[in-house]
């Protein structure tokens, strides 16, 4: 008896069959993490986490004491992801302040970040919308600070992104890990200790530690200068022209002659 013939299997029909994935999505995630840029950013972030991790306690702990809710303190450190507007906003939220208003305060406050989006730009435009609004949550100040640091010109190139995430996760754990912990035990902290400036100070001494160059000098000093002059603008707008201040220097002095940056970079901060 002949063996039957061999029937080829029949395809799904077009509706159900799933959508090739692109080349490589299948292991992108965890070609990421262990990309050696995403270990480096992690390593370079790590030096600001206890920093991070305190300033995001004494955020959590005032806006509960402020009279938020809990529900409300936890829906604001997860949404918001930013430690000067939630501080500002939290007391409007418990005075009852009209809703514009704090939006108000919020947008003034984190107007920073869209100085910054101007500087992220040419890194991240290569990427699809999704994915650079993906990154546009977790891009804070210290990612951008050592991102920069990093890649001074503004030119894609292979092992930025792991870096980026490297630094993310250390600085987003670090903070929320803080944030979540003063929620919780905000009761159980006594406003004496002075978290407050504690956390102030290590941020401080740790902002210390980047002005290594001669020429972090300038931007520093002269927006450290503006913040003081602006300092009796409403809904903290000193804060934004400090930032302004510091980038637009930072800029100045990128695009000074060579000659005359290799003449600030000279040497080290005495």
């Amino acid at each position: 008896m002949a063996d039957a013939p061999t029937r080829a299997p029949i395809a799904p029909p077009a509706h159900v069959r799933r959508p090739p994935r692109p080349q490589g999505m299948r292991r992108r995630g965890s070609a990421l993490w262990r990309h050696p840029q995403f270990r480096e950013g992690a390593h370079e972030m790590r030096g600001m986490a206890l920093g991070i991790f305190a300033w995001g306690l004494v955020t959590g702990v005032a806006m509960v004491n402020s009279g938020m809710g809990t529900l409300a303190a936890l829906a604001c450190s997860l949404l918001v992801f930013s430690g000067t507007a939630q501080l500002a906003t939290a007391p409007m939220f418990a005075s009852g302040a009209p809703v514009w208003m704090v939006w108000l305060t919020a947008l003034c406050l984190n107007l920073r970040f869209v100085v910054y989006s101007t500087q992220w730009r040419p890194f991240l435009q290569h990427l699809p919308r999704r994915q650079r609004a993906w990154a546009s949550y977790w891009a804070a100040d210290w990612n951008y600070l050592y991102f920069m640091r990093r890649w001074p010109d503004p030119v894609a190139a292979p092992g930025q992104l792991p870096y980026f995430w490297g630094g993310v996760v250390v600085n987003a754990g670090s903070w929320h890990l803080g944030s979540l912990l003063g929620i919780a035990a905000s009761h159980q902290i006594p406003e004496h200790w002075g978290l407050g400036f504690a956390g102030t100070v290590a941020l401080l001494g740790m902002t210390w530690g980047l002005l290594a160059e001669r020429r972090t000098w300038l931007p520093a000093l002269l927006s450290g200068s503006a913040a003081l002059l602006a300092l009796g603008l409403p809904l903290r707008l000193h804060l934004l022209v400090a930032m302004t201040v510091a980038v637009a220097v930072g800029l100045a002095v990128d695009a000074m002659p060579a000659g005359t940056r290799r003449t600030l970079d000279a040497g080290q901060r005495p």
